[in-house]
């Protein structure tokens, strides 16, 4: 029975993975689709040479591939999850760890997982690619150098060489990873069996010299594009952003601890024979796995804007408005801007933004982030697209390239900047940069069709209300990273005869909530519309207005009644609610008139843009 019990632990390990792949693709598949769009790999030989410029580079090419097969996330999450099944078995292996005891060995997986869970909106930001992979990949190469580390022959100048070996290899390699496992064998070499205490000391004497030497002279002699003062941490991201956020290195310094731990305890209480295994051990056990259970569970990011943005970003990806507008209709909190301007521009590109705009929530709550987010890198490169404004989407694409290291996302912006500009050589060469990736290829091709047609273009479904805004003025000012704010005001600015470019410019008045400004545009759109119904919020608007400051006389105007019937009714309400704050009115107004301008007129104010 006994026997059977030991077999539990390894069972718990074995589930464990499962129930983590499980969480991974149920909850995060949206997340794990936009770590494959921010990911590159290219199957050329200069790519690969690219990433040889500091050390850890083979961390970054290899999880860079491996990130690739989250384009279907079952995948990607499986091959991570094999990877931590062997992290758990050279583990057990190197420490010989008692099977009865392997569910200690979750603790590593646990901190792994962590590593890519609670990033949020990092993931924008981070500059070490192929994140989601390195941190696994590179503790199995410092486990398995580790594991060999333990089986050498007991000859006395053996170990000090292999660390030396290992450290001038493992380093370039795995950079940080190749330093851990120096480290680590550098304490196992005190509890190892059967050696004199002189191959202990130089071993550890050579471990340590290796760890502060390999880094200098690679620094000096073989890699370009290291800072000195992060030689020792290469491998590892940089979470820095005008200032570090240090919390976020916590499941890496328990990785080491936790490896160190086992380090300094190998062969304690393991014999050549496993031990009794007693009913306490499962019950310690049962409580490790609950307590890295409730950990994960806490600070995993589970951010709902941040994972309805992510949604929306895939809908709008696949131009499907409605999926866009179905997300943004189901909403249990405030939502940022980014989600609301994501919503306005679903309702652009099908033509109901003038009768539907204020039928959807709206707000600008702050991201859940410690970093200074700017929009342009969460959902200006799209917004800017789809409005037109392409050197600010070339812009940023450029920018954030040099930045944060060339992405799939960038290149398949740049692909149709460049095609809507006629630059088709250019829009060429970033589709045969794309053609060497595993699945951004199709969507290549599906592309290069639309090389050399011109103003053939314009009368593409995908492309065809993009035209309509355009710039005919090719120049590139400053946004500030306000996406939103830049936009409002440069349609306001530029407006012209063009119906589908001067509705954005009415728009604009509406959001300025400017009366002069929004008479101008609201006349310029009737002009340009004789015939047709006049879209509701615009009815609204001029309602409103005629009324506020009866210098414009409406009363001659074909209004719907139930604009009339709706003003009559909130202006009646308002008077019962005189004397109550803003913050205590929205609650009463917005079951009847959330869904009209009259309540975004009067209680929607100094809703802050990021």
């Amino acid at each position: 029975m006994k026997n059977k019990l030991r077999l539990l632990p390894p069972l718990v390990v074995l589930l464990a993975l499962l129930a983590a792949g499980w969480g991974l693709v149920h909850y995060e598949s949206e997340y794990l689709w936009k770590v494959q769009e921010l990911n590159l790999f290219l199957d050329t030989p200069t790519f690969f040479r690219q990433q040889m410029v500091t050390s850890g580079w083979l961390l970054t090419w290899l999880g860079c591939w491996f990130t690739e097969f989250f384009y279907h996330p079952w995948l990607g999450v499986s091959l991570l999850c094999v990877l931590w099944g062997l992290v758990v078995v050279v583990a057990w292996r190197a420490f010989r760890v008692s099977i009865g005891w392997a569910a200690v060995l979750l603790i590593p997986v646990a901190m792994l997982l962590l590593t890519d869970v609670e990033l949020g909106y990092w993931v924008y930001y981070l500059k070490l690619r192929g994140h989601f992979f390195a941190a696994t990949l590179g503790t199995l190469l410092a486990l398995l150098a580790v594991w060999l580390f333990r089986v050498l022959p007991r000859l006395s100048w053996l170990r000090a060489a292999f660390v030396l070996l290992s450290t001038a290899v493992l380093y370039p390699l795995a950079g940080f990873y190749g330093l851990m496992a120096t480290l680590l064998m550098g304490v196992l070499v005190w509890r190892l069996e059967g050696l004199r205490l002189a191959d202990r000391v130089v071993t550890s004497v050579a471990a340590v010299l290796a760890i502060v030497v390999v880094p200098l002279v690679c620094y000096r002699y073989v890699f370009s594009e290291t800072n000195l003062i992060n030689i020792y941490w290469t491998g590892l991201p940089l979470f820095v952003f005008d200032q570090e956020f240090a919390a976020y290195y916590i499941p890496y310094y328990i990785l080491v601890v936790f490896f160190l731990v086992l380090a300094a305890t190998y062969g304690w209480g393991v014999s050549r024979r496993e031990p009794r295994f007693a009913l306490w051990h499962l019950g310690v056990q049962a409580v490790l796995v609950a307590g890295l259970v409730v950990g994960v569970c806490h600070f995993w990011y589970r951010d709902y804007n941040f994972h309805k943005e992510l949604r929306m970003q895939q809908c709008v990806e696949q131009t499907d408005w409605e999926g866009v507008l179905a997300e943004a209709r189901n909403t249990v909190d405030e939502p940022t801007r980014a989600i609301v301007m994501m919503k306005n521009l679903a309702l652009f590109r099908l033509g109901r933004q003038g009768d539907e705009m204020y039928h959807y929530r709206t707000g600008a709550k702050a991201s859940d982030t410690p970093i200074p987010l700017n929009m342009t890198q969460v959902v200006g490169r799209s917004i800017y697209y789809n409005y037109g404004q392409l050197n600010f989407c070339y812009r940023w694409c450029l920018e954030d390239g040099v930045e944060f290291g060339w992405r799939a996302e960038y290149l398949k912006y740049l692909v149709r900047c460049s095609l809507l500009n006629g630059e088709d050589r250019v829009a060429k060469k970033y589709i045969d940069l794309l053609r060497h990736t595993r699945y951004h290829r199709e969507w290549a091709d599906r592309y290069a069709r639309f090389l050399g047609r011109g103003e053939a273009l314009k009368s593409e479904k995908e492309f065809e209300q993009i035209f309509h805004l355009m710039n005919p003025e090719d120049k590139l000012n400053s946004d500030n990273g306000m996406v939103e704010y830049y936009l409002m005001n440069q349609f306001i600015d530029k407006g012209n005869d063009d119906p589908v470019y001067q509705e954005q410019t009415l728009l604009s008045a509406l959001w300025h909530k400017d009366i002069q400004m929004f008479w101008g545009t609201f006349f310029h759109y009737a002009r340009l519309h004789p015939t047709g119904h006049m879209p509701t919020h615009y009815q609204e608007a001029a309602y409103l207005y005629g009324h506020l400051e009866n210098e414009v006389d409406v009363s001659g105007m074909p209004f719907d009644p139930q604009v009339v019937k709706n003003y009559e009714d909130f202006m009646a309400l308002a008077q019962r609610c005189r004397g109550m704050s803003e913050e205590r009115m929205r609650p009463v107004f917005y079951p009847q008139f959330g869904k009209t301008f009259y309540y975004e007129y009067f209680l929607i104010r100094n809703q802050k843009l990021y």
